[in-house]
């Protein structure tokens, strides 16, 4: 069985990618990278087939986390191939749950809804201010909690 987890934001050149790579990362770690399959997309097609942005590649670098994909947008295929589709802001959320298919089965949710005590329930856009480093935190948390939720739910 392999659990198969997309992150979703905007552009999918900040957030989204950042959380992808650190999610990964974390799987990695954990000796689960044939157990759990990751990727990102954004509602967007705003970005499609760009790098990752420079801010978000900087601060992945600065902890220790290369990163090389692209921005794709997400698809209606998407909803029945993830068990978990994730979005970073409460207007992702919205257009996730717009475009959802009432055949999906896909866990459709805020991505720091499953982390324990965030500051927020949204992870901010850096794109226009900058806030890198605050994200990165944001997304470290959300992803351990996830982790440690699908460990806990699929056995792992």
């Amino acid at each position: 069985m392999t659990v198969r987890v997309l992150f979703v934001c905007l552009g999918n050149i900040c957030r989204s990618p950042m959380a992808e790579a650190v999610f990964q990362h974390l799987v990695d770690e954990a000796g689960l990278h044939d157990a759990i399959q990751v990727d990102s997309a954004g509602t967007s097609d705003w970005h499609v087939g760009e790098r990752a942005h420079h801010g978000t590649r900087r601060v992945l670098r600065a902890h220790g986390i290369e990163y090389d994909g692209h921005s794709r947008q997400i698809t209606a295929a998407d909803f029945s191939h993830f068990d978990y589709i994730l979005a970073m802001d409460d207007s992702n959320l919205d257009d996730l749950q717009a475009m959802r298919p009432e055949n999906s089965r896909a866990v459709v949710a805020r991505f720091l809804d499953f982390a324990p005590d965030p500051p927020t329930r949204e992870v901010p856009d850096p794109y226009f201010d900058g806030r890198f480093e605050e994200v990165y935190s944001l997304v470290v948390q959300g992803a351990r909690a996830l982790l440690d939720y699908i460990r806990r739910e699929k056995g792992l």
